[in-house]
C-alpha cells in the first residue's frame, strides 16, 4: 500500500545535524541505505518509507538529549523496537530521526516477592521468560513476535494469554518516558494500585510514540504454574469451535490460551511447521493450575467440545510438545503468506463482545469463501480477538483494492456489533479512518492532548489520526 505524505512534506535534515548527534552517541548513528531500509519497511503491506538517519540508543539519557536536539532543529522522531508491527506504526512518513532502542536490553531488577520486574524498552519477551524462569516467575503477554517490551506496551499488544492474563495495559504499573520537551518523567510507582493524579502510566499505553519514548518498563509478573497442559481438537464447522470457545468463557472456566486456526490455516501451518493435524478448523488450548485443577477445566472443554461437534482431544503435555504446538502457532503469519511464493501479507485484526464472535467470524469466513485472494482466519478467540491473513500477489492492484474491500466490511461488521477495529495491532497508518468511525467525536479530545503534549508534532507523526 502507497502511504501518503501529502501533509508531511519531507524537510532535508538541518547542517550539522548528524555532526550534532555523532557527538552524543558516536558512531552508534547509522546513515546507510540498508540500516534505513530495515527501519523503513514494515512486516506487512505498507511501503517503505526511510529515515534520513538511525541511533541506536544505550540509555535514557542518550535518548532524552536526542530530543532535545531534534526538537531544537525541527527533525521528527520515531521510536523503533524490533519493526515487527503490523500497521505500519513506526513507518517514518516524514522522514527524520529513527531512535532504535533495541539495544537498551537490560533487566534492571526483579522483585520475586512483589512479583514484578523492571526492563529497559528493549527487551524481548522470550529474553525476558528466559531470564526470570529459574525465579519461578514468569511474563504471560505473548503476541506471538519475539517483540521488544517497549514496542508492546506502545502498540497496547496482547496475544495466546490475555484470556487469562490480560493485555499489556494489565500488565503495566510503571514507565519511565522521554516527553516531548526533552524530560525523564516516571508515570508512577511499583505499588499495585493508585488514585494519584492522572493514569499518565495508561496515556502511554498505546500512544504508539506519539506522546512519549518508553525506555522503562515496570510489570508485574506471575508465578509458572505448577501444571500447564495443551490440547488441540478439530472441527466440521467453524460455528462448533466458535460456540465452544464462547460456552467455555460463560460458564467461568478459567482457560490459559484458546486459538482458532480455520481450515486454511491449519492446511497452511501442517506444510510450513511440519504438523500432521486434520485440516479443519481447529482449536488450541492451554490450562493452567494444579495437576487437578487442569485436569478438570480440560474435562469440561472436552466435554463443551464434543456437544458442539469437535472430535478427539490431542494433547501435549511434555515441554517440547508444548513448545512446538505454540511455535507453529506463533508462526501461523509466515504460514499463511507462505502458501503463495512471492506473496505479501496484509493481516488485520478486530474484537467483538463474545457473544457477538460466532455470528463476526462466520459472517467473515462467507465473504472470503467467495474471494480470489488466499487467506486465512486465525486469532485469540477466548477475548472475542481474531485475525484474516490475506498473501496478496504484489504484482496484481487489484487485489490490493478487493482486499482493501474486504477489510472494509470486516470492520463495519464489527463496529455494528459494538466491537473495535483493531483488538491489539494498535492503528498506526492503516486504520486511522476506522478510529474515527469508531470513536467519533472523541478523536478531536485525543488531538487536544496530542497538540498539548507534542505541539510541534515531531513524535512518530502522521501515526492513529491526521492532525
Amino acid at each position: 500500500m502507497n502511504v501518503s505524505t501529502d501533509l508531511y512534506q519531507r524537510k532535508p535534515l538541518p547542517a550539522g545535524f548528524l555532526d550534532d548527534a555523532r557527538t552524543l552517541i558516536g558512531d552508534r548513528l547509522q546513515t546507510g541505505e540498508a540500516i534505513r531500509l530495515q527501519h523503513g519497511s514494515s512486516e506487512t503491506h505498507f511501503d517503505p518509507v526511510l529515515p534520513d538517519a538511525v541511533a541506536f540508543v544505550h540509555s535514557t539519557e542518550e535518548v532524552a538529549a536526542l530530543v532535545r536536539l531534534c526538537v531544537a532543529t525541527d527533525v521528527p522522531i520515531i521510536p523503533f523496537g524490533a519493526g515487527t508491527s503490523l500497521e505500519g506504526n513506526v513507518t517514518p512518513i516524514a522522514g527524520g530521526l529513527t531512535i532504535d532502542l533495541s539495544e537498551m536490553n537490560a533487566i534492571i531488577e526483579v522483585n520475586q516477592e512483589d512479583f514484578d520486574c523492571t526492563v529497559q524498552a528493549g527487551v524481548r519477551r522470550e529474553q525476558l521468560n528466559e531470564y526470570l524462569r529459574d525465579q519461578g516467575l514468569f511474563f504471560p503477554i505473548d503476541p506471538g513476535a519475539n517483540a521488544t517490551i517497549g514496542g508492546m506496551a506502545s502498540t497496547r499488544a496482547s496475544g495466546t494469554n490475555a484470556v487469562r492474563y490480560g493485555t499489556m495495559r494489565e500488565a503495566i504499573l510503571s514507565l519511565r518516558v522521554v516527553t516531548p520537551d526533552g524530560k525523564i518523567i516516571r508515570t508512577a510507582r511499583r505499588a499495585r494500585k493508585s488514585a494519584a493524579g492522572y493514569d499518565l502510566t495508561r496515556l502511554m499505553i498505546g500512544a504508539e510514540g506519539t506522546l512519549g519514548i518508553i525506555t522503562e518498563i515496570t510489570l508485574r509478573l506471575h508465578g509458572i504454574p505448577e501444571a500447564i497442559s495443551s490440547a488441540v481438537c478439530s472441527f466440521d464447522t467453524l460455528k462448533g469451535a466458535v460456540d465452544t470457545v464462547v460456552q467455555s468463557i460463560q460458564i467461568g472456566v478459567p482457560v490459559a490460551r484458546i486459538e482458532i486456526l480455520d481450515d486454511q490455516q491449519m492446511r497452511a501451518s501442517n506444510a510450513y511447521s511440519k504438523l500432521d493435524f486434520p485440516e479443519l478448523t481447529t482449536l488450541m488450548f492451554e490450562f493452567h493450575g494444579s495437576e487437578r485443577y487442569v485436569r478438570e477445566q480440560a474435562e469440561t472443554v472436552g466435554e463443551i467440545a464434543a456437544a458442539n461437534g469437535g472430535g478427539e482431544f490431542r494433547w501435549s503435555n511434555l515441554p517440547e510438545e508444548r513448545s512446538q504446538l505454540w511455535k507453529a502457532r506463533h508462526e501461523a503469519y509466515y504460514a499463511a503468506i507462505g502458501q503463495r511464493p512471492g506473496a505479501v501479507g496484509w493481516s488485520t485484526d478486530v474484537c467483538v463482545p463474545i457473544s457477538r464472535l460466532a455470528e463476526c467470524i462466520v459472517e467473515t469466513k462467507a465473504d472470503l469463501a467467495v474471494s480470489a485472494v488466499p487467506s486465512t482466519i486465525v486469532g485469540h478467540v477466548g477475548d472475542g480477538n481474531f485475525h484474516v491473513i490475506f498473501a496478496i500477489d504484489p504484482a496484481a492492484p487489484e487485489e490490493m483494492r478487493e482486499v482493501q474491500a474486504l477489510n472494509d466490511k470486516l470492520v463495519a461488521r464489527a463496529l455494528a456489533m459494538d466491537g473495535t477495529c483493531t483488538g491489539e495491532h494498535g492503528i498506526g497508518l492503516g486504520k486511522q479512518k476506522f478510529l474515527v468511525d469508531e470513536l467519533g467525536d472523541a478523536i478531536d479530545l485525543m488531538r487536544l492532548v496530542k497538540k498539548a503534549i507534542d505541539p510541534r508534532n515531531l513524535f512518530n507523526p502522521g501515526k492513529i489520526f491526521q492532525l
